[in-house]
């Protein structure tokens, strides 16, 4: 009898521990459920197979803003994941319907849909995909890939792998069929400017880059700055902008510098926050740029110098202070 006791108590203790185990791991996220997009950020509710064109308004997940934006020089290096089951068949970002079986990827700001290149640095195998969903939110990962996807890039068994990702172009709008067309293609599209891009505002030369002639600034008797002065630069209007480029000579030409871009912000407060926060990380600049919907943001970059390398090891101090989403800038 007490025997029998034991051994029902063993039993039932057992069937408790396979339980808590089965709710342990209903309980743990995929990385991409890390937070919850809001409503803006989605675009609203989806439209069916053939999804739409979106950029979309910044949105904030675990704590970390987005911002997407258009960015035809987009060229990232970093960490790729990718997802299967928990989406599958599943609504994208800007309405189509995810097929882990089908070309795809998700991307925390590029345009929906997007082509891009990505190439597996670990093996060098390249493709071009479909990107028509956000993500990925976890570990500052650059890009999240269906499982066909990853399988085409060798990395499905290991999980995670070392990619370049370039932007290549919008998608036609069709659906996630229309990935499959791209997972092939050899020679990239021509290059593309989107019709609705607006060059942004740290697109113009600034006077701290380009001064003018000795000569003639050393014959002047003006003020620093005047009316005339910034008309004739194209300097948009922020009074605060000349000051800060100004405050430190260049060594290395602009052309020739890399950067790092910590973070865009709508509030120009927030981004002098960030910009003090990273000042032992190095010299941080605040510098305005409009989207193509008019809205001004204001983006934290560090000034970095001609050579790649230190530049990647600039970005991942950045990345130490807690911007996770950091990345380089590439001479223009």
């Amino acid at each position: 009898m007490n025997a029998h006791h034991h051994s029902a108590t063993a039993r039932n203790l057992a069937l408790i521990l396979v339980a808590c185990a089965a709710l342990a791991a209903c309980a743990t996220p995929h990385p991409r459920l890390a937070g919850k997009l809001s409503d803006g950020a989605m675009g609203g509710p989806p439209s069916g197979a053939g999804g739409r064109y979106k950029v979309g308004a910044p949105y904030q997940v675990a704590g970390i803003w987005y911002v997407p934006h258009e960015d035809p020089r987009y060229d990232a290096t970093g960490t790729a994941s990718w997802y299967g089951d928990d989406f599958h068949m599943k609504p994208t970002a800007n309405g189509e319907t995810f097929d882990m079986n089908l070309v795809s990827a998700a991307h925390p700001t590029l345009p929906l849909p997007s082509i891009v290149e990505v190439t597996n640095l670990d093996n060098g195998k390249r493709i071009q995909v479909r990107v028509n969903d956000r993500g990925p939110f976890v570990g500052g990962r650059v890009i999240d890939l269906s499982h066909e996807a990853a399988r085409q890039l060798g990395y499905d068994r290991k999980g995670l792998a070392n990619v370049r990702v370039k932007y290549v172009g919008p998608a036609p709008l069709g659906g996630p069929n229309a990935g499959m067309r791209y997972a092939s293609t050899t020679a990239p599209p021509p290059a593309y400017a989107s019709p609705n891009y607006v060059p942004p505002a740290y697109s113009a030369p600034l006077p701290a880059y380009a001064p003018p002639a000795p000569v003639s600034v050393a014959a002047a008797s003006l003020p620093p700055i005047t009316g005339s002065a910034i008309a004739a630069t194209q300097i948009p209007p922020v009074s605060s902008a000349a000051p800060v480029f100004a405050s430190a000579p260049r060594v290395i030409p602009a052309s020739s510098a890399y950067r790092i871009q910590a973070g865009a912000f709508s509030d120009r407060g927030n981004a002098q926050r960030v910009a003090d926060q990273l000042a032992t990380a190095g010299q941080a600049t605040i510098e305005p740029m409009q989207r193509a919907d008019g809205v001004t943001l204001y983006r934290v970059v560090l000034q970095s110098g001609a050579d790649e390398g230190e530049a990647w090891g600039l970005r991942d101090k950045v990345a130490s202070y807690g911007f996770a989403e950091a990345r380089v800038l590439r001479p223009f």
